[in-house]
């Protein structure tokens, strides 16, 4: 049993971890973007980079003789989802996508949902002076405008430009703590916060701290995914579906 799982998240790596450690006959290999200067690998078999579309996704699918592929990206990955479905129905290999719930608004959150972060971007002005930005370094040209609001930009590894015109880079990688993030609203006077639906536990504290705060959060919409792929939202219901795919034959 050869299981490819797609994506560097928090729930595909501890999915690697459980088919790994609960299956030791089967094969797990996990793929990543190569965004990461220094990723945190998961358990088993790693690759890095990119398959070359569809069509190269359903040809990898054949060589390396995958049993079951799961989509495990971050909710903002954009294209690789459709790749994946494509891939699969063209190689007729089995496909899950596992899916973190989406964050939901609290009593007392003040959310502004937008639709892309050019939006997000347009809206700023209008909420604040000082924003928290926290939409990943990739994301960052479409602020690169933005001139009358200071920007902190939090990110795993240093932001290429374009930049905010006024800005600061904070290098980190979560998961974050309610109280550290606290602490960055307090020290740099945030008075807006910009983040990406990404859902999760890991980097879910800033609403908390914003919520205490009162300050508003422009919260970025995910983006479409491909229709009539099976779904789970947790590792444990990916593992079932896994174990799905077994042959009566127990290979």
């Amino acid at each position: 049993m050869h299981v490819l799982i797609l994506g560097g998240t928090t729930e595909a790596r501890r999915l690697a971890q459980a088919l790994t450690a609960g299956h030791p006959g089967w094969r797990v290999t996990s793929s990543l973007a190569g965004r990461v200067a220094r990723p945190l690998l998961p358990e088993g078999e790693v690759r890095t980079g990119g398959f070359g579309g569809a069509d190269g996704l359903a040809r990898a699918l054949r060589e390396l003789q995958v049993d079951a592929l799961i989509d495990a990206t971050h909710p903002f990955a954009g294209t690789i989802s459709f790749h994946a479905a494509q891939a699969a129905a063209t190689a007729h290999v089995p496909l899950l996508a596992l899916r973190r719930p989406g964050w939901v608004p609290a009593p007392g959150d003040d959310w502004h949902g937008v639709a892309s972060l050019e939006e997000a971007a347009r809206r700023l002005p209008e909420l604040g002076r000082r924003a928290f930005l926290t939409v990943g370094r990739l994301g960052l040209a479409a602020f690169a405008g933005v001139g009358d609001v200071f920007c902190v930009v939090r990110s795993v590894d240093a932001p290429e430009p374009p930049l905010p015109l006024r800005s600061e880079v904070l290098l980190a990688r979560g998961p974050f703590t309610v109280e550290g993030e606290r602490a960055v609203l307090r020290e740099h006077r945030i008075d807006v916060l910009v983040t990406k639906d990404a859902g999760g536990e890991a980097t879910a504290a800033k609403l908390v701290a914003a919520r205490e705060a009162g300050i508003p959060v422009i919260v970025v919409r995910r983006p479409a995914v491909p229709e009539g792929v099976a779904e789970v939202g947790s590792v444990e219901e990916a593992v079932t579906w896994a174990q799905g795919r077994i042959s009566p034959s127990g290979a």
